[in-house]
């Protein structure tokens, strides 16, 4: 069998078609959450504890000048990051616990009552 033939039934097999689906809408499902996270959830965070912008906080283990960028470790970034981590695999989590419960939903209507 030719490569151009692996790959023509490799590409059109439903399995590598979910799959490109699922890749597409988890990237825009990502975005969604990342606007989600700084745009919703970190202001107000940010405001109950003293108008702090997560993002804007580091650590300048090197200061600027008019040769070198600023060394700095950013840690309002990292925890912007895993904020974001945190609510997408919360909702991944729900979704398929979701999915799950709808794949028992017939098989509970299917079981016959005991001692009837």
């Amino acid at each position: 069998m030719s490569i151009v033939r692996e790959f023509q039934e490799f590409a059109v097999k439903g399995n590598a078609v979910d799959m490109a689906v699922g890749i597409i809408i988890g990237a825009a499902f990502g975005k969604i959450v990342t606007s989600l996270v700084n745009d919703v959830i970190m202001p107000p965070i940010g405001f109950l504890i003293g108008g702090t912008d997560f993002g804007n906080l580091k650590v300048v283990l090197k200061q600027a000048t008019e040769t070198t960028p600023i060394v700095a470790i950013q840690y309002g970034q990292f925890l912007n990051t895993l904020i974001n981590f945190l609510i997408v695999a919360f909702s991944v989590f729900m979704m398929v616990k979701g999915l799950n419960s709808l794949k028992k939903l017939p098989e509970i209507k299917k079981k016959p009552k005991e001692g009837v």
